[in-house]
């Protein structure tokens, strides 16, 4: 592996990180507080090709590689994750799924948009009994002719009342169990499609997370992604790319973290001398850039391997378990590097801490990622 980044790599990186620092980190504090959704934010963004960057360019994308998009992915969660969230579900989980297994229709009429950061997308698997176990899809789609009939709930909706599109898991023939499940593109505004209030949260308290409820939706067969049935595959697959993005989401968090208790550390004096300088806040930095640095080639890797076209499924986990431990230790060690003033908002620190939780449980929680490890060690 090449561990030396092209000049295109290093450009995205750099014009990531000179977004994130001019244009997210003067007002995410407020954000966070409101519960603002960054909008003007995330427009430009998407201006900027930050929204379907590994998108070919036929479809309005930047054509860039799974690397250029860890890079970003890090540099702008390291300001802010609510923002970065957005980024990852537009990029990982519905462009990607829709050029991957769209038909050349609907990669026309939604593919062009998204990618462009016209319209931005979300991705609907997770249900009141259906978080872990994927399987357990209750939201039912009934053929009629040449439409669906679409009903159920679907939980923790990132993008849940911005998105345009929504990619929808459902279950079209229950007695086949997870054979069964198919997938749906189902546009904002139809009849019977209702998004609930928006979750207070613990971290990323910018972006729109909420309950979605479908009654007698129509959704037209020419909706359906894959046949009947490939909707279990289409999620695992998809998630499997997106691992990389959470996995890249807790490296950002994490190393922005770092980078703050440095800085501070550098400042702040005690006992007649910075405190960067006592061995016991030297070793706390000294632990947090380590772990740092493998979090940041597991991400490497993972991303490598799907640039490669080769299966990346286990490495993308690890990625995803690692950093995201990571980033919760690193951001608790940097609260106590700060003292008092970590627990101070103005700091940033504490909002690091608090966004750095959920990378442990979207997009599989950790202990599904061990699930996800363990097979690939154990097959036969």
């Amino acid at each position: 592996m090449d561990f030396e980044l092209t000049e295109e790599q290093s450009a995205v990186r750099d014009a990531a990180r000179d977004f994130a620092q001019n244009v997210l980190l003067p007002g995410v504090i407020e954000r966070d507080e409101k519960q603002l959704f960054p909008t003007e934010e995330i427009r430009q963004l998407g201006e900027l090709g930050f929204l379907g960057m590994m998108v070919d360019p036929k479809y309005g994308g930047g054509g860039m590689d799974a690397v250029s998009y860890v890079l970003a992915m890090e540099e702008i969660s390291k300001v802010d994750a609510s923002a970065s969230v957005v980024m990852s579900v537009n990029n990982s989980l519905v462009c990607w799924g829709l050029e991957a297994y769209g038909t050349e229709e609907q990669k026309q009429k939604y593919l062009t948009r998204l990618s462009t950061g016209e319209i931005i997308g979300a991705f609907c698997l997770s249900e009141p009994e259906a978080g872990s176990d994927a399987t357990s899809q209750r939201t039912l789609a009934v053929r009629k002719g040449d439409h669906y009939i679409l009903n159920g709930t679907k939980n923790w909706i990132t993008n849940g009342s911005t998105a345009s599109v929504y990619l929808v898991i459902a279950q079209t023939d229950p007695e086949k169990g997870h054979k069964g499940i198919s997938a749906f593109i189902v546009e904002k505004g139809q009849e019977g499609f209702i998004v609930g209030a928006k979750e207070n949260k613990l971290g990323i308290r910018g972006s729109d997370t909420h309950t979605l409820m479908f009654q007698d939706v129509k959704v037209p067969v020419s909706n359906r992604i894959g046949e009947d049935g490939f909707g279990f595959t289409f999620a695992m697959k998809t998630l499997s790319g997106g691992r990389i993005g959470i996995a890249s989401q807790a490296l950002g968090i994490a190393s922005g973290a770092m980078e703050l208790a440095i800085a501070y550390s550098k400042e702040r004096e005690a006992f007649g001398k910075p405190i960067s300088r006592h061995q016991a806040i030297a070793f706390k930095l000294a632990d947090m850039a380590t772990e740092i640095e493998a979090a940041r080639l597991l991400c490497l890797q993972a991303a490598y391997l799907k640039d490669a076209g080769k299966n990346y499924d286990q490495e993308g986990s690890m990625a995803k378990l690692f950093a995201s431990s990571a980033a919760m230790r690193i951001t608790v060690e940097a609260v106590q590097v700060h003292g008092g003033y970590g627990f101070v908002k103005e700091y940033h620190v504490e909002r690091l801490m608090r966004d750095a939780k959920i990378t442990q449980i979207y997009e599989g929680t950790s202990e599904v990622q061990k699930m996800v490890i363990s097979r690939g060690l154990l097959r036969d």
